[in-house]
């Protein structure tokens, strides 16, 4: 960069510049001309075919040097996106580090080849891995903060997370705050709202960059966001503070982020930073922008470009000659190249390394250590009766765990506590708990399913262990981007540096008589499909206490699915088996020895093929039934067992029929086990449609014992 112009003579003000030594705003122009320079290094690469995937930061990093000057690595925490690489190169970030990212190299300290470059992520400095899902990170942060607010209260909480697996990366300071940053494109997700919703109910410390470069890839600003101004949107959000900013001018960046930061640590509530920027790459690699930017436009972009811009104020300001920035820029051109060099010769990672870090490698929740013994005490109680005991004992014994969700409390206005009953959830599952353990660990959140899975990522990735529940299956799906590309993902686009061991609980299936399409659905077979998650569903009182205590003790993600049907059956209760009793996942249980049909089950049909099995035992048919328990993993052994005992096998789910969880078990019987068979597999399952509130559609549309009756006499006779 040449730059013709004389410097000045002269002392500089202490207080010219913000507070900002002349050696500050050196550093700031040595970290942006650096981000620049590893943007145009990647991009050549990529024409080179040397990486594979690239995304600039250009244009944003005015504001981003200032945002890493006002905040504190390994203090603050950080829920950065992919424009913030000269953010994380001020928090201490490698252009090293970085190009390994754009390799895929195996000593990629975000990813080790996992995820895209430009996806930042090091526990060392508490940047938090990043997915590319657009304004996901927005709840995380909030879920972050809430962690920073109840480790404040509750010293105990962080012991015990510093002494789990990965605990040397929980930390705490009283006065951290949480930064979160996305486009403008980002702010128009719901989780964008609902994360500032929920930031301002509790004053948490998020400060929300949104970093507008008027364009979210080819869509203009004013045809993204009403009123073209997100922050004119948000003005009125109580208790938040919204500044906006020119944040291509790093020092004007410095001062509002600062008063933003300052806001937050005194612990006033969230502040939103609206920075305006530019934009003078295309969007990415696969994207051109000649295509819809005028060249008027791209000139004008291009006067507001930071890095000329804060270098010739540098040189005008005498703070350094022409010759003292072009050495500083040759300084960081070779530092890029060496760091080129090193990155383009790392070692790549194994092939072994495609299924590490897909589940916890510390904790085996399918092992020996989760077998044990019931110790039996006090009168039977329903599966719903032990969902709130097995709650408490846990919390009991680990402050780590915070229970919450829509009406999951008894009662939000905890000052009437003493004059009600309270609620405890529409199935009282959690009745009493927030009496025993107060507001802080037992609390409602606002009606938004993605904001519930959002928030407790957040949580679980600071070291908490957040049971958060989704109040029915049926409303599960606003929450699916934050389980299918955050929470399950974690551990494993970070290499193992991160993880969000959540458990999440959810009502589910019919038989309700009543519940229709929209209180009655399965659908387990969709989430059984993701790596990375266990799921399970219990269908007794015993096996729910063994298998919501194994799930709240793993150290993965669980979808803990409990059927309503069963929560209040006299037939499946069981007295309380003690406060450690557990059950390993992926173990089934045979219900009942047979020698002609198996049928292999789980949830609300393991007392429907009971039933069936009466029934056939008159006419000289033995059926053996197997409860899977744990749906992933699955027990394959005892379906094994079962199935070269008895030669015929139904697999009966309450799903629909086709693509449904027991098509998988029933290929694979077929695939492994056909010199074993005497019959075709055969599927029991729901009807290809909805589940209707009509009780008589109801009962037509999902699996009942007459059909486990009938098929299995077609199979003994076949």
């Amino acid at each position: 960069m040449a730059v013709q112009a004389h410097p000045k003579t002269g002392t500089i003000p202490t207080d010219k510049y913000h507070g900002l030594q002349a050696n500050d705003l050196i550093r700031m122009y040595r970290l942006m001309y650096c981000s620049r320079r590893l943007d145009d290094r990647e991009i050549q690469l990529k024409r080179q075919h040397k990486i594979y995937f690239q995304i600039s930061g250009a244009g944003h990093e005015a504001v981003l040097v200032a945002a890493g000057h006002v905040l504190r690595p390994s203090h603050d925490w950080f829920f950065a996106y992919y424009r913030d690489r000269a953010l994380c190169l001020s928090l201490g970030l490698t252009p090293r580090e970085m190009l390994l990212e754009a390799v895929g190299a195996k000593e990629g300290p975000s990813s080790g080849g996992h995820q895209m470059p430009s996806h930042w992520g090091k526990p060392e400095l508490n940047i938090v891995t990043r997915s590319s899902t657009a304004g996901m990170q927005w709840l995380q942060a909030v879920g972050a903060a809430e962690a920073s607010m109840y480790f404040a209260r509750h010293p105990q909480a962080i012991d015990q997370a510093q002494q789990a697996p990965l605990g040397k990366s929980v930390r705490h300071s009283s006065d951290e705050i949480i930064y979160v940053s996305g486009g403008d494109g980002m702010t128009s997700q719901g989780e964008f709202f609902e994360a500032l919703n929920a930031a301002c109910l509790n004053r948490l410390p998020v400060l929300f960059l949104v970093e507008d470069n008027g364009y979210a890839i080819s869509v203009p600003v004013e045809a993204q966001t009403a009123g073209a101004s997100i922050s004119r949107l948000v003005r009125d959000y109580p208790g938040l503070q919204v500044e906006e900013c020119d944040g291509t001018d790093p020092l004007v960046s410095y001062e509002v982020l600062r008063r933003a930061a300052e806001y937050c640590r005194a612990r006033k509530g969230p502040a939103l930073v609206h920075a305006h920027l530019t934009r003078p790459y295309s969007h990415s690699l696969s994207d051109d922008e000649k295509l819809y930017k005028t060249p008027e436009e791209r000139e004008q972009e291009a006067h507001r470009d930071p890095i000329p811009k804060f270098g010739l104020f540098l040189v005008r300001e005498g703070i350094l000659d022409e010759q003292e920035l072009e050495r500083l820029e040759a300084e960081v051109d070779r530092e890029i190249l060496e760091a080129t060099d090193f990155a383009l010769a790392a070692e790549l990672p194994p092939e072994k390394s495609i299924l590490q870090w897909v589940y916890s490698p510390d904790v085996d929740p399918s092992s020996p250590r989760f077998e044990s013994e019931p110790k039996y005490a006090g009168e039977p109680k329903t599966m719903l009766e032990m969902i709130p005991a097995t709650l408490a004992d846990e919390m009991e014994r680990d402050a780590r765990i915070l229970v919450f969700g829509e009406d999951v409390a008894d009662c939000s206005r905890e000052g009437d506590l003493s004059q009600l009953k309270g609620k405890g959830g529409v199935f009282k599952a959690t009745a009493g708990l927030q009496r025993r353990f107060g507001s802080d660990r037992v609390f409602n959140t606002p009606l938004a399913e993605a904001a519930i899975a959002g928030r407790a990522i957040g949580m679980a990735v600071r070291g908490l262990k957040p049971v958060a529940e989704i109040q029915f299956f049926d409303y599960i799906w606003p929450a699916m981007m934050q389980i299918r590309d955050e929470l399950i993902v974690t551990r494993w686009r970070s290499a193992g540096h991160f993880k969000a061991p959540a458990v999440i609980r959810a009502a589910i299936g019919g038989y309700l008589t009543g519940g229709g399409p929209y209180h009655s659905q399965s659908g387990e077979v969709i989430f059984t499909h993701l790596p990375g998650l266990r799921v399970v569903m219990p269908s007794t009182a015993l096996e729910l206490c063994g298998l919501l205590r194994t799930a709240i003790r793993c150290d993965d993600p669980v979808l803990f699915l409990e059927h309503k049907h069963l929560y209040r059956q006299p037939y499946n209760r069981s007295p309380y088996p003690g406060p450690d009793f557990t059950i390993p996942f992926g173990q089934a249980r045979v219900v009942r020895e047979g020698a002609d049909v198996s049928v292999i089950t789980y949830g609300a049909l393991v007392h429907r093929a009971e039933v069936a099995a009466a029934e056939l035992q008159h006419e000289g048919i033995a059926l053996e039934i197997l409860d899977l328990r744990s749906l992933s993993p699955y027990d394959w052994e005892a379906i094994v067992r079962t199935v070269t005992k008895t030669n015929r096998v139904i697999v009966a789910y309450e799903d629909m029929r086709s693509w449904g969880y027991g098509a998988e078990i029933a290929a694979r019987i077929a695939d492994e086990l056909f010199e074993d068979l005497d019959a075709p597999v055969r599927r029991v399952a729901a009807m290809d449609s909805f589940c209707a509130y009509q009780p008589q559609l109801e009962e037509k549309i999902l699996p009942q014992s007459r059909d486990i009756v009938s098929v299995a006499r077609e199979l003994a006779a076949f």
